[in-house]
């Protein structure tokens, strides 16, 4: 099991719990930014009688290596990643050496599109959430907001008054509102999107610029009029950055939701839940969340299409036949 720093916690229990229900014993190699979580969990598994051996943790900054390894190992029949759809490939290739079953959650690319007839408040209400949940350091979060000519300008006023109104600072502190991001390289890749979509004719509404001063921060950004060109159309942000871009109609919207090789989530905001239903139906994406900003939920299938994943997590079934092998036996009496 090989989990990301970004929900250290509930990506480790979320791959876990289902593996043990099935009868597997684990091994949870985390993010080398996020150890210590994964020993937190351990010591509560024990604490709550799981056997010795049972749950393993390991930890790395030099996790190539350790990863081969472990693949390597004939008692490993399961891998299940999460992380960036780059590394995704990589372990996809290692595991296929030794024809080993893979779970993949891997990159995304959300659109988030509001219709002429949505309501303006439950809109701005819903962007914020799914761009500002983790402060963007999530693979949900909407990286496209598609908004259609006649409710544009007033939700990009909107949403500027209540991104600029964010109270920055550490998480230590009762006020916060946006955190900071994980790492140095973290506040540059974000940087390095905004100024190339800036340099290709968008807009800065509030925000733009990398904070001065100690700390991995980034202020709150909305831009306006980012072209389809632009490098975060294509690629996570992974912070909190909304770019918004105008779009006339719904087969238009549909064809630029789905320009991208990602499918893991996406939003819809209309009071017609037939029309919601009927775009929901034509874009590609593993998970669709309509006129909400949170889709996640331990009693649905969590997981996406294109190159964003192999299998689910969670829900009802899904989750735990990941861990599972179908077996058949033909008896004559």
């Amino acid at each position: 099991l090989i989990t990301p720093w970004n929900f250290p916690a509930a990506m480790a229990t979320r791959k876990i719990a289902p593996a043990l229900a099935a009868g597997c014993t684990v091994i949870l190699k985390p993010a080398s930014e996020t150890p210590l979580t994964a020993y937190a969990l351990a010591a509560l598994y024990e604490e709550a009688g799981v056997p010795p051996g049972v749950v393993n943790v390991i930890t790395t900054s030099n996790p190539g290596p350790v990863t081969a390894a472990m693949l390597a190992d004939a008692r490993v029949r399961k891998l299940s990643f999460t992380g960036s759809t780059g590394i995704g490939r990589v372990l996809l290739a290692e595991a296929a050496k030794h024809v080993i079953s893979c779970s993949m959650e891997l990159g995304g690319n959300a659109p988030f599109i509001v219709l002429d007839d949505a309501d303006l408040e439950t809109a701005l209400d819903g962007a914020m959430i799914a761009k500002m949940r983790n402060a963007g350091e999530a693979c949900t979060a909407a990286n496209r907001l598609y908004v259609q000519a006649g409710i544009h300008d007033a939700f990009a006023e909107g949403l500027r008054k209540r991104m600029a109104a964010l109270a920055i600072g550490p998480g230590t502190d009762s006020e916060t509102e946006c955190g900071p991001m994980i790492t140095r390289k973290a506040v540059d890749k974000i940087d390095r999107l905004v100024q190339d979509a800036v340099a290709r004719g968008a807009k800065i509404l509030c925000g733009g610029a990398a904070a001065e001063g100690r700390g991995f921060f980034y202020p709150p950004t909305v831009l306006s009029d980012v072209p389809a060109d632009a490098a975060m159309a294509h690629e996570e942000i992974f912070g909190p950055v909304a770019p918004i871009s105008r779009f006339e109609d719904e087969a238009e919207v549909i064809a630029k939701a789905n320009d991208t090789e990602y499918g893991l989530a996406a939003y819809i905001y209309t009071r017609d839940l037939a029309k919601g239903m009927r775009m929901a139906s034509k874009i590609e994406s593993g998970m669709i969340a309509l006129n909400r900003g949170l889709m996640s939920d331990p009693a649905a299938p969590f997981g996406g299409v294109k190159q964003s994943g192999l299998g689910r997590e969670g829900g009802q079934k899904h989750g735990i036949a990941e861990f599972m092998e179908a077996k058949y036996i033909a008896v004559t009496i």
